[in-house]
């Protein structure tokens, strides 16, 4: 194995740094519709494994081994030195990968996979290269886990074509366990269809099949499904719905549809919009013959279809899409527009999560307290403030407020104040973080999520 690194004239040389690579296989990866990447296991050496060490969440939760990233870090050098001569050698194993699972407010548990840290290293140079690969390829309507293209923006994106487009109906569609169900053997050849170097592939393939320990320490050997909460993931399901849902949305169902017909998805989150009803209705009988091909299934109990239009007397339409209900009104000057507000379900969720979070933080210092608090609300409003929702910015603060109180007075046996003195406290020394209103056309501040 070389230490090396492809160029957009094929040369390769070990004194490059890696987004220079990056970039070069960007350009190849445009211009070159057809191109097949080789060379890229090459890339997999100690500079670029010691430059991705920077992107990677030092935060993050242990793996199998126990080691967390400050461990791995004092001893990076040797760590990285050591992983390249196992690469050079193909005696790199992927380890174990540790689940856990996470709470939802619908009673259930969603599975989360986390890795080694240095199995994240390396999954984090791969996913940046296939980043590189993919990101030329992907359609301008696919959002999530790419390069300037958040939730956010999705969301404005709908809205736009919604106001602007001839439609009529929406189809909200929901993937059954999508992380969990996608079919290695079909997701391979739709890497062999780009990547001709067969290393590469397969050390992708490791990781789809790295044996996952569970709570009760029982080893599973997973036959399908890439785990939620892998650093490489992310990239791999955009890449899995890029070829079964938006290649065949663009080039099939449009092309058959008699009107106007678009999609707008965020990860394996989507929403479809169509002129004509008869259009909708076949778009959502061959979904699911589709997505049963490639071993997906639709939620039927979350897949529905809307009559949402302008141009209806019917104003009960709505539905939800990334954290928002949408839903046609009538504005103050007469005009028909479409208004935004927090869905009820993550509303719901938030004050869940903020409610056990000031439980949690209750006891420390009063004046720190309500800063870390100020910061979560920041970010809650930079996302969910937008025109038409400041009543639920609005009933998020009182919420808040009133959750704050409830939890103060309960730092001890004493009472600590009353409701008038405590108003009186938050306005003259610790004001919370009051709701405002961002337009969908500024940038999109990252959202802190509660």
């Amino acid at each position: 194995m070389k230490h090396s690194k492809e160029t957009n004239a094929g040369q390769v040389g070990p004194d490059k740094h890696l987004q220079t690579s990056l970039n070069a296989i960007e350009r190849k990866a445009k211009y070159k519709k057809n191109h097949k990447f080789e060379n890229l296991y090459g890339l997999l050496n100690r500079w670029n494994l010691g430059q991705s060490w920077y992107y990677l969440n030092k935060k993050a939760a242990r793996g199998i081994d126990k080691i967390s990233a400050e461990e791995f870090g004092k001893n990076l050098n040797h760590e990285v030195n050591k992983m390249e001569q196992e690469l050079i050698n193909n005696a790199y194993h992927a380890n174990l990968v540790r689940r856990t699972y996470i709470d939802k407010l619908s009673g259930g548990k969603r599975p989360l996979g986390i890795p080694t840290v240095r199995d994240k290293l390396l999954q984090t140079t791969c996913s940046k290269i296939l980043e590189a690969i993919y990101e030329a390829k992907f359609l301008s309507t696919r959002y999530g886990y790419r390069k300037g293209k958040g939730a956010k923006d999705a969301v404005k994106h709908l809205s736009y074509k919604l106001n602007y487009g001839k439609y009529g109906y929406i189809v909200e569609a929901d993937i059954k366990g999508y992380f969990q169900n996608i079919n290695h053997e079909i997701l391979i050849k739709m890497l062999e269809h780009n990547i001709k170097d067969k290393r590469f592939v397969a050390l992708i393939n490791k990781w789809l099949k790295a044996g996952i320990m569970t709570e009760e320490n029982v080893i599973e050997k997973p036959d399908k499904g890439t785990p939620q909460g892998g650093v490489i993931s992310p990239i791999l399901a955009n890449i899995y719905l890029h070829y079964v849902l938006d290649l065949w949305f663009e080039k099939v169902v449009k092309k058959c549809a008699k009107g106007e017909s678009m999609m707008i998805a965020y990860a394996d989150d989507f929403v479809c919009a169509f002129r004509y009803r008869e259009d909708a209705e076949s778009f959502m009988n061959a979904l699911e013959k589709r997505f049963r091909q490639f071993g997906l299934e639709l939620a039927k109990e979350k897949t529905n279809l809307i009559k949402f239009s302008k141009f209806s007397k019917e104003r009960n339409g709505s539905f939800d899409f990334l954290g928002f209900t949408y839903r046609w009104v009538i504005s103050r000057k007469g005009k028909d527009i479409i208004a935004h507000t927090t869905s009820k379900k993550k509303f719901n969720i938030s004050v869940y999560n903020i409610k056990l979070w000031i439980k949690e933080k209750r006891h420390i210092r009063i004046r720190k307290l309500i800063d870390l608090l100020n910061v979560k609300l920041k970010g809650y409003y930079n996302y969910y403030g937008i025109t038409g929702n400041f009543k639920m910015l609005h009933k998020m603060h009182l919420i808040v407020k009133r959750l704050l109180y409830k939890w103060m007075n309960r730092r001890s046996q004493r009472r600590s104040f009353n409701w008038k003195e405590y108003k009186g406290k938050l306005k003259r020394c610790y004001p919370i973080q009051k709701p405002y209103i961002e337009s969908l056309n500024e940038q999109m501040v990252i959202m802190i999520m509660i």
